[in-house]
């Protein structure tokens, strides 16, 4: 954006510099023909040169003077634009607030506008939707990241999660979670594929009951009843299990009553909620927990960085493009939204502009008062500067056929009437 603005103002002093030199040149050429005039005694282009000089250079002084000091001597009545900077920034102010923020002129001008299917029909553009985009994308967001400070995040993100945490009634859920699947055919499932995968791991680790034998019995025994001790506290794990998962055991009927049980006592009890919950929070409150709920933001961030670094592939900037156009396409489909856009415009807006009118003139008034002088006549001269330079071409322009039509009455009032 701003290398844009540059291009801009340095086109706009190519430009002034441009006119500046043709009519500097058209009155060099005046002089010129002056000269000429005199050496070859040519009384009719003498008049014109004579005429066009005098323009030229008047002309020369009224534009400078708008400006600056011509030749800088502080002539009287000169650099106006400098000299009267505050008057000009107090009428200003004055003529907008009380010639433009006028009810009557701004409802109609609102009205024939409609301000909603304007707006919507700038965002449905795609390249108008991109150029949105990417001010987000270039400023607002990485502006944001920068402007947040990644240990304030993480202590409010803590305080945060620790105080939602410590509001839950986690033992609740958990037996909700229970009861719904106590009551479908997926907790016998889920309690039948745990005792079956029981016993898979009883037949992998059965090594481990072997070597716990051998360490409990006395070493005068010299090993002679471990095996039979490991069979027999095998066998009666394994037999456990397989009773335990056929459906119509004994033992899966006091399985699935000691998980009634315990789901009504979790209801109930408030010990037993208050258990589950503080072993939660332990389990929230531990350091590995933290430091992955802290590092949350840190990869937020990192992504939304990476992200934005691929410019025109950006996901983000992709998306917010979309949004955008959406914005637009679900404006103008909603007659009723449209109505209330240009409502809100008119009636809202407007009345916020008409009651801060005379603010808004003193704050272009305040504006221009604190701009620098020099500056101003800078910036106006780079605006207007280069029609201004058409005064100074008119000017010897006209004023030599002025001359001219002088010499050529004063030549006719001379041979025909004296």
């Amino acid at each position: 954006m701003s290398a844009t603005l540059n291009e801009q103002k340095s086109q706009k002093e190519k430009d002034l510099d441009k006119m500046k030199r043709n009519a500097f040149v058209l009155l060099g050429f005046a002089v010129v023909l002056f000269v000429v005039a005199n050496v070859y005694n040519m009384n009719w282009l003498k008049a014109f040169s004579e005429a066009a000089m005098v323009g030229g250079i008047a002309d020369w002084f009224a534009v400078v003077a708008l400006f600056r000091h011509p030749l800088g001597i502080p002539i009287p009545h000169t650099a106006l634009i400098p000299n009267n900077k505050d008057k000009i920034g107090e009428n200003l102010g004055n003529f907008v607030s009380d010639e433009f923020l006028t009810r009557e002129k701004l409802e109609v001008k609102i009205e024939q506008f409609n301000v909603a299917m304007k707006a919507s029909d700038w965002l449905l553009d795609e390249k108008n939707a991109n150029l949105v985009a990417n001010l987000i994308v270039e400023n607002v967001i990485p502006g944001v990241l920068k402007t947040i400070d990644d240990d304030e995040v993480k202590h409010f993100v803590q305080a945060q999660f620790s105080d939602k945490l410590g509001k839950l009634n986690f033992a609740e859920w958990i037996a909700l979670g229970l009861e719904s699947l106590a009551k479908s055919e997926k907790q016998e499932q889920l309690v039948t594929n745990v005792l079956k995968t029981l016993i898979v791991e009883l037949h992998n680790h059965k090594h481990l009951i072997e070597e716990k034998v051998k360490s409990s019995t006395p070493f005068f025994s010299f090993g002679l009843a471990d095996k039979k001790i490991t069979e027999g506290v095998f066998n009666g794990l394994y037999d456990f299990l397989e009773q335990a998962s056929y459906k119509d055991s004994a033992i899966r009927k006091k399985i699935n009553e000691y998980l009634m049980q315990f789901i009504e006592e979790l209801k109930a009890s408030t010990e037993m909620q208050q258990k589950v919950n503080e072993l939660v929070l332990a389990f929230a409150n531990k350091k590995e927990v933290q430091d992955y709920i802290n590092g949350i933001w840190l990869e937020i961030k990192t992504a939304i960085a990476a992200d934005l670094a691929q410019k025109e592939e950006s996901s983000i900037k992709k998306s917010i493009a979309s949004m955008i156009q959406s914005f637009g396409k679900g404006i103008q489909a909603d007659s009723l939204m449209v109505e209330k856009i240009n409502y809100f415009i008119k009636n809202d807006m407007l009345s916020v502009l008409i009651n801060n009118k005379k603010m808004i003139g003193d704050l272009i008034s305040s504006t221009v008062k604190s701009w620098d002088t020099d500056e101003v006549s800078k910036k106006l001269e780079l605006e207007i500067g280069s029609d201004l330079q058409y005064i100074r071409i008119n000017g010897t322009l006209v004023g030599g056929l002025v001359g001219l039509l002088i010499y050529g009455v004063e030549c006719v009032l001379q041979n025909f009437v004296l």
